[in-house]
């Protein structure tokens, strides 16, 4: 099996920055739900790399053994389980908190990026509009 080499730079950025935007949020929900002696910054910034470069190598050991919709979901829960695992153990929580920080960070990040969409698409048609 050959390797795509840019299909390998483009993941590895995309591990990096995906980390670098969901490190805050996560830091700062977990800061509410668990205080600030529990959730530092570092623990968000590795919970958030570690879960991609985890979730990564399962969805591309999933794919070369299963094919289409059973490889994503079989990918998609074992990458829940190891987030939850690694916000648990980061985050000196429990299960239950755990799992509660993570929905509310999802719900916070999908937040932002719906708003950010907005505001770019409300940007590109204002320029739309006075360029043409």
């Amino acid at each position: 099996m050959a390797i795509n080499l840019d299909a390998a730079i483009l993941n590895l950025l995309g591990i990096v920055v995906g980390s670098l935007i969901v490190s805050p949020i996560l830091w700062l929900v977990g800061r509410a739900f668990v205080g600030k002696e529990k959730a530092r910054f570092s623990d968000a910034f590795w919970i958030a790399f570690l879960g991609q470069v985890v979730g990564s190598l399962f969805n591309f050991i999933f794919f070369a053994i299963f094919e289409g919709f059973t490889a994503v979901i079989i990918g998609l829960i074992i990458q829940l389980l190891i987030w939850l695992a690694l916000v648990r153990h980061f985050f000196d929580t429990s299960g239950g908190k755990a799992l509660l920080i993570s929905i509310v960070a999802v719900i916070v990040t999908a937040v932002i990026f719906a708003v950010l969409a907005l505001v770019l698409m409300g940007f590109g048609m204002l320029v739309g509009w006075v360029w043409f």
